[in-house]
């Protein structure tokens, strides 16, 4: 019997297959099978001034590596007006950071905690976290998965 008659005779009518270098993975109802480790997708937008005490923060949490952008956006602020050469125009997009961190799940509330706490103005545009999950890593040099590719 094939691996589909398999998961039929189980009573599952879908199922999506994942493939990584011929390590197939199976995925049923948003959840990844047993032996796949959990990880996370921290997506944070902050202030530029702010990189260096969010990244110190990150490392002091065992954060090893990130992703960082500058981008243009804006919130609620809705940007600002500036005076240039005597005439007024609004600056809609500011200039924020995206930084991305990929985390095993016992390591993101820290990590969040330290985004929060080292981004943290208190004045408008501070910026938000958003996290994610991800259902697999690997590490191209070595072939690593899961969290040993982190």
């Amino acid at each position: 019997m094939g691996l589909v008659g398999i998961w039929v005779a189980l009573g599952v009518e879908s199922f999506t297959r994942y493939t990584a270098w011929n390590r197939p993975c199976y995925k049923q109802s948003g959840q990844l099978r047993a032996g796949d480790q959990s990880m996370k997708k921290i997506e944070a937008v902050i202030k530029p001034f702010k990189l260096e005490e969010v990244k110190d923060a990150l490392a002091e949490v065992g954060i090893e590596g990130m992703t960082v952008a500058e981008v243009k956006g804006f919130g609620r602020q809705k940007g600002h007006t500036e005076i240039y050469r005597g005439s007024e125009y609004t600056v809609d997009f500011l200039p924020k950071i995206k930084l991305e961190v990929v985390a095993a799940d016992d390591a993101v509330e820290g990590a969040v905690k330290a985004i929060t706490t080292a981004a943290k103005t208190g004045k408008i545009g501070d910026g938000k976290v958003f996290v994610s999950s991800i259902d697999e890593a690997i590490r191209i040099r070595t072939d690593e998965t899961g969290n040993d590719a982190l």
